[in-house]
Formats: C-alpha cells, sequence, structure tokens
C-alpha cells in the first residue's frame, strides 16, 4: 500500500481523497495556489507545498512544479482526481518517470483508449454498440463530407474533450463551416488538443452513465448507472441513479456486456462508460473516461462501495474483494451539483445533515470564493429506499442548506427537482429547454 499520497487537485474532490487517505493510514502531501492558500484541502492534509499563483497554468497545471513537491515530500503517488491532470498522458508518463505511481490510468493507457473515435471502434468490436461517427477530421472539408454521409443533425466533439466542452450539435453545412474553426481553436486551448470529429446526434435522448472498476487480474464489477441527462450547455447539474428510464433486465444485460468489454481492453483502475439512451430503449456507446468522476458519490450511497479507497487498492496492485454477484445496487440516491454564480467571502455556512444526507465540499465559513476555478463549491447527496422518498429528502437537504456571501444556485437546484417531469422521472436532455 501507497505510504504517503500527493494530491493534484483541490476544492472539494481534494477533500474528499485526502479524508479516504487518512482512513486507510496513508499521509497526504496537498498543493496549493497562492489564492488557494486557506482552503480546507490544505488544513486537513499532513503536509502542504504552493506550487504556484492563482492561474492553472502556473499551478494545478504545472506539471514540473507538482512532482518537484511529490519528490521533495517523499511521495510516493500522486492522485489527480477529476479535472484538470487527471486525463493527461504526458503527466502521468511524467509521474511514472520520477518513479512515482499514478492513480488513475497508465500514461500508455491512456494514449490508447483516449481518442474518443478509436474508443468506440474499439467497444464497437467488443459487442457495445456505439453511434455512427468518423476518427479525427482532417479539415472541415472531409467533415462536411462526413456530416453528409452520416446525416445531420450531427455532434461536433473535440477528440481529448471532458466535462461537457468541445460539443456543438450542427443542423446545417453551412453551420458546420461556420463554427469549425472557432471549435478547433477553443479545443486547442482547452485541451492542447485541436482534433475534432462528428457523430450522429442521437435526439432525443436520455444522458446514462456505467460505473466500472478492474483490478490487474482481469477482473471488471460494473456498479450500476447514473442518469446524467440534466444538463445546461452539457455540463451536468442533477445526476441520480439508479435510471428511472432503465429496467433491471436491460440494466443486467448492458452490465454485462459492458464488464466483457472492458476486461477486453485489460484496463485497471475506476472508469465510467457513458451511453445514450434513446425514446426505444436502445443504448448507444459514446465515449470511456479514464477517471474518477464528479458525480461518483451516487454510485457509492448505492452500492456501498468506496470508489477512492478501491481506485487506490486497485493502481496499487491489491485485487478486488468482491465478484459481481456481491454487487447490490439499493434503494435511489440522487446529487445537486451546488454552484457560486458570484465571488467573495462565505459569510455563513450551514450543511444540511440526518441519515444519508452528505454534502461534499472544501467550503467553511470565512472561505473565499475566487474567479479563478471551477464554479462549483459543493455536491449535495442524498439516499432513500425508493426513489419518490429520495426526492422529498433532497428536496429538504436544499432547503436546510444556508451558503451566504455568495450567489448560489440552491433555489434553482430546488425548482428543478420540483418540476413534474423531474418527479416522475420522465425528463430528458431536453429538460433545461426554455428553463
Amino acid at each position: 500500500m501507497f505510504t504517503k499520497i500527493l494530491i493534484a487537485n483541490r476544492g472539494e474532490i481534494a477533500v474528499r481523497i485526502i479524508r479516504a487517505c487518512k482512513e486507510m493510514g496513508i499521509a497526504t502531501v496537498a498543493v496549493y495556489s497562492e489564492a488557494d492558500r486557506d482552503c480546507l484541502h490544505v488544513a486537513l492534509a499532513d503536509e502542504a507545498v504552493c506550487i504556484g499563483p492563482a492561474a492553472s497554468a502556473g499551478s494545478y497545471l504545472n506539471e514540473e512544479r507538482i512532482i518537484s513537491a511529490a519528490l521533495a515530500t517523499g511521495a510516493v503517488a500522486i492522485h489527480p482526481g477529476y479535472g484538470f491532470l487527471s486525463e493527461n498522458d504526458h503527466f502521468a508518463a511524467l509521474c511514472e518517470a520520477n518513479d512515482l505511481a499514478f492513480i488513475g490510468a497508465p500514461a500508455q493507457t491512456m494514449q490508447a483508449l483516449s481518442d474518443k473515435a478509436k474508443i468506440k471502434a474499439m467497444m464497437q468490436t467488443a459487442g457495445l454498440p456505439t453511434i455512427p461517427g468518423t476518427e479525427a477530421l482532417a479539415d472541415v472539408s472531409e467533415a462536411v463530407r462526413a456530416a453528409e454521409e452520416i446525416g445531420y443533425p450531427v455532434m461536433l466533439k473535440a477528440r481529448s474533450g471532458g466535462g461537457g466542452r468541445g460539443i456543438r450539435m450542427v443542423t446545417t453545412p453551412a453551420e458546420l463551416r461556420q463554427v469549425y474553426d472557432t471549435a478547433v481553436a477553443e479545443s486547442q486551448a482547452a485541451f492542447g488538443d485541436g482534433a475534432l470529429y462528428l457523430e450522429k446526434c442521437v435526439y432525443p435522448a436520455r444522458h446514462v452513465e456505467f460505473q466500472i472498476i478492474a483490478d490487474e487480474a482481469g477482473q471488471c464489477l460494473c456498479l450500476g448507472e447514473r442518469d446524467c441527462s440534466v444538463q445546461l450547455r452539457h455540463q451536468k447539474l442533477i445526476e441520480e441513479g439508479p435510471s428511472p428510464a432503465v429496467d433491471a433486465a436491460a440494466r443486467d444485460a448492458l452490465m454485462a456486456k459492458i464488464n466483457a468489454a472492458v476486461a477486453s481492453l485489460g484496463y485497471v483502475g475506476l472508469g465510467t462508460l457513458e451511453f445514450l439512451l434513446d425514446g426505444e430503449g436502445h443504448f448507444w456507446f459514446m465515449e470511456m473516461n479514464l477517471r474518477l468522476q464528479v458525480e461518483h458519490a451516487v454510485t457509492e450511497m448505492l452500492s456501498g462501495i468506496d470508489l477512492v479507497k478501491w481506485q487506490i487498492r486497485t493502481v496499487c496492485g491489491i485485487p478486488l474483494s468482491m465478484q459481481q454477484a456481491d454487487v447490490a445496487i439499493n434503494g435511489a440516491s440522487l446529487e445537486c451539483r451546488i454552484n457560486a454564480r458570484s465571488t467573495g467571502r462565505i459569510t455563513a455556512f450551514h450543511a444540511p445533515g440526518g441519515p444519508f444526507v452528505r454534502f461534499d465540499t472544501f467550503i467553511t465559513q470565512e472561505a473565499l470564493v475566487t474567479p479563478y476555478y471551477d464554479s462549483l463549491l459543493g455536491k449535495l447527496i442524498v439516499w432513500a429506499a425508493d426513489r419518490e422518498e429520495a426526492v422529498r429528502k433532497m428536496r429538504a437537504a436544499l432547503c436546510e442548506l444556508v451558503i451566504e456571501g455568495v450567489e448560489t444556485n440552491i433555489e434553482e437546484q430546488l425548482a428543478l427537482i420540483s418540476a413534474q417531469d423531474f418527479v416522475l422521472g420522465t425528463y430528458d436532455l431536453r429538460f433545461m429547454e426554455g428553463r
């Protein structure tokens, strides 16, 4: 087992990883920017190292400074959390070159699987249904020709994208020509890779993702699904599990295919396979995320399995202690992402309590919310025996949550989970249209 882990991240996910490490008896090192000097993850870690200015490029994306901090403090592994360097194969290779374990997919695996068009072809070969699309496009002319063959509407996507960024729905050749160069520039700026690809637009649909974990012995467990269809500009707002649109037979059949597909890749660690579920009940594979997901807590509440701990264990070479038959998905869980709408200092903070209510956050009273990073303040997660009770529990928890000093989306989230189509579970990716 690792003796000391450096957490190359900030915010709620850094706090979450530090807590898991403490429970496992692992020492922790936090890194922080000058803007995050007084943040909770810095206070909770056993050691902390300032790695640069507020801007992410000089701190949380500064690979050399992070590696130097790990070596200077005697860390033997680096956990990247999600975002930042979590799916950066160059950083993973740099860790390996410095005899540091990277708690995520190895660099070689990332290089093989991070090309979304290529992994779709691999999953199709492994037996999963995939959305028709292209590999990386050479230029806009090739994009127009491919779109005509696929049929409009199409989705123009960044090959190395993530977190809902770098995605555009295109309905005509003229529109495709208009947005192509801008999409290339945005993809290059956000991910360091300007390559784009096209895929058929499955619409209307729901966004459903399946959590997996695999060990070095080749065993893969599928831990059920999360419905992530409540999105605004491709950014997830609410997640729940299990999906109200997926029945037990369809779930079991797809999970068996997922386990076989992941095993065929030789993948080790945590991963998430994302699908579109169309109106006829057909699943279409989109992509695989090679990291811990923001919404992992929903699966933890349903399965009773600590995903962060098992991510660390599998990368450390420890085999899974359970079989697929041992995995039980119980009850219903909801997660609301609580985002800041302004910056400033938190003047009052109260987290809701009660059985099976969890608020993963980095904020405290007097904490400073800065403009430099993602707006996520925390994730409010609840569990109940059934979905109806879980919705009521989330409504009560949102009403109890108090964050003053900055504007938040608490009231907006309360309105969304109270909307009739959400309460009935009949929503899809069109849910936020007109809201």
